[in-house]
């Protein structure tokens, strides 16, 4: 009777620890699920414009952009050290096709990048006024983190993105979101020099040409000595929403 008991226990408890490491297994396994995230990108500047020297005005305006999902942090360029792998198209003509051409080069899947260039209700691609948004999704697994790029539209080689990467998940593998401009950083490129903002005839909306004015020949560094570097949650705001939330 005693070992027939025995046997009993061991059974049941056997089967407790198989519950469990099914249990486990199951949650692990919805851990790895991807989940869609939206990004929001909108421009809430004023709807009157930035003022210039000369008192004229001008409109704040964002390039498309391009954005990237990696497990470490930003691997778009580095702070000090000249911009490459396509940096310079994207902070001078805000395009950011050799951005994108530079990750596919050295293999990074293509769902783990990708390119937003339309505003919201346009029907062809192009910049965002006041007023205006981009808005682009993507799933991502637990452990990875966004970086993005756009241009400031009226300089000649400022662009916003994120120093670190922005992590999609608590480390318990739960999906977050919510406004995450506050990652943003105001960068200038170093391959351009610099002119009055909005008013500059090498910038994106007067030049004659793409990639057309003064080579600068320096280093990719955060623009602290622009009035704009501490304007950012004035001028625009990023938001990160998951599916269901």
């Amino acid at each position: 009777m005693r070992h027939r008991r025995l046997i009993i226990n061991l059974v049941i408890i056997a089967v407790a620890f198989l519950t469990q490491f099914v249990v486990a297994t199951a949650k692990r396994s919805n851990n790895l699920t991807p989940t869609m995230f939206t990004v929001r990108i909108e421009n809430i500047s004023r709807v009157d414009g930035q003022t210039a020297s000369d008192g004229s005005k001008w409109p704040f305006a964002l390039s498309p952009g391009m954005f990237v999902l990696n497990a470490k942090n930003n691997s778009l360029f580095r702070e000090g050290s000249p911009a490459a792998n396509g940096l310079e198209a994207q902070a001078e003509d805000g395009n950011p096709a050799e951005l994108v051409m530079a990750l596919e080069n050295m293999h990074h899947s293509s769902s783990l990048h990708g390119i937003f260039n339309t505003p919201l209700n346009a029907m062809e691609p192009g910049p965002i006024g006041p007023g205006g948004a981009y808005e682009f999704s993507f799933k991502a697994a637990p452990g990875m983190k966004l970086s993005l790029a756009l241009m400031f539209g009226q300089s000649n080689d400022y662009f916003y993105a994120n120093d670190e990467g922005i992590p999609l998940f608590d480390s318990k593998g739960k999906p977050v979101g919510g406004d995450v401009t506050s990652r943003i950083v105001l960068w200038d490129a170093g391959t351009e020099v610099n002119q009055e903002l909005g008013v500059g005839p090498d910038q994106a909306p007067r030049q004659k040409a793409k990639n057309t004015g003064a080579a600068e020949n320096g280093k990719v560094r955060k623009a602290k000595d622009s009035p704009f570097y501490s304007r950012t949650a004035e001028l625009f705001r990023v938001t990160v929403t998951p599916e269901g939330m």
